[in-house]
């Protein structure tokens, strides 16, 4: 009790003790990138793109190939807490600045602890798989344009890849596997629209009735617009040609061209013409598909999964012209329209 009241009369007297904040984590130096690859010397690059754009395909293909690991979700940069979450704290900078820590030479280690965390993680998997050329594949779908500035402060010396999908079929594709996991953020009229789908989903088919609300046609589009925008103008900004970008719908129609460009802008030493079959291969199975089916049946077999223009046949007049007022300008710049008369 009485430690209770000297606490108040502190308060006031002296007010609200103020928080105190950490200072911006510093970006890795070229003199301790340099030090750090002695110890992992593997390449690295990150696949980035909206969530339903393709980048589990393309982690799986580009894996495919004997020099190149790729796995999933480690979200380093793109979903909270993030690995900077590590050194992200009062208590950390000032462990890792403080004057009587004589490892730290003076400057702040975060960035290096941060870095040789993730290299660790990356590498230990590619070491098991006898690869030299390792990355991770995380969707960027609500951070954008911070996920290149926060992947540059620690790994400028990585490749950025990014995948972009037709707008619009991400829309369906993400609305869909909402309905299939049955999604706490649906509302009651999202509820409406699945129970009458399984009841009978011939108006749902042919475009006499939506699958979307009209909230959830604008926060997708703009998501997938602002996303598309933000990175692409950040990677080019930032990477330069150490980013590269492709589109989803071209690695259906044409996998071993797409692929061997992104082989060659991760320096593999040599692209085999056998890949070409183990691509096909490799994009005739569907797990999202199959886990989709298994998850709930009844919603997941209406929507074809994976394939291009999945939108023309579901999209009400109503749908495309909201999608052209938030995102219109995005399709035309990405070369699936030419214009707004579609």
């Amino acid at each position: 009790m009485f430690s209770r009241l000297k606490s108040a009369a502190r308060i006031l007297l002296k007010g609200e003790p103020k928080i105190k904040k950490r200072n911006p984590i510093p970006a890795i130096t070229p003199e301790e990138l340099e030090e750090i690859k002695q110890f992992f010397p593997r390449e690295k690059f990150f696949i980035l793109g909206h969530a339903r754009s393709g980048t589990t395909l393309l982690m799986r293909l580009a894996r495919l190939h004997p020099e190149v690991h790729c796995n999933y979700q480690a979200h380093f940069f793109s979903r909270k807490p993030m690995l900077k979450s590590l050194v992200d704290s009062p208590e950390a900078e000032e462990w890792l600045t403080r004057k009587s820590n004589r490892w730290n030479q003076g400057r702040d280690l975060s960035p290096l602890v941060l870095r040789a965390a993730a290299d660790f993680i990356m590498e230990r998997d590619a070491a098991r798989e006898g690869k030299s050329i390792i990355g991770d594949k995380s969707p960027s779908s609500t951070i954008h344009a911070q996920v290149v500035r926060d992947a540059h402060a620690l790994y400028p010396d990585a490749k950025i890849i990014y995948i972009v999908r037709d707008g619009r079929d991400v829309l369906i594709s993400e609305r869909f596997r909402n309905f299939v996991e049955e999604s706490k953020f649906l509302t009651a009229e999202d509820k409406r629209i699945i129970s009458d789908l399984k009841t009978d989903s011939a108006p749902f088919s042919d475009g006499r009735r939506s699958i979307f609300t009209e909230t959830s046609i604008r926060n997708i589009a703009k998501r997938w617009a602002d996303d598309l925008h933000e990175i692409d103008s950040e990677g080019v900004k930032l990477y330069g040609e150490k980013y590269i970008s492709l589109r989803y719908e071209d690695l259906l129609t044409q996998p071993f061209v797409e692929m061997s460009r992104l082989w060659k802008f991760l320096s593999v030493k040599k692209i085999s013409k056998t890949l070409e079959k183990q691509l096909l291969d490799e994009m005739s199975s569907n797990p999202d598909e199959e886990w989709q089916a298994k998850r709930n049946e009844g919603i997941a077999s209406f929507l074809p999964k994976g394939q291009a223009g999945n939108w023309q046949r579901l999209f009400t007049a109503r749908d495309k012209a909201l999608f052209k007022e938030v995102a219109g300008e995005m399709l035309v710049k990405w070369g699936y329209e030419q214009d707004l008369n579609w």
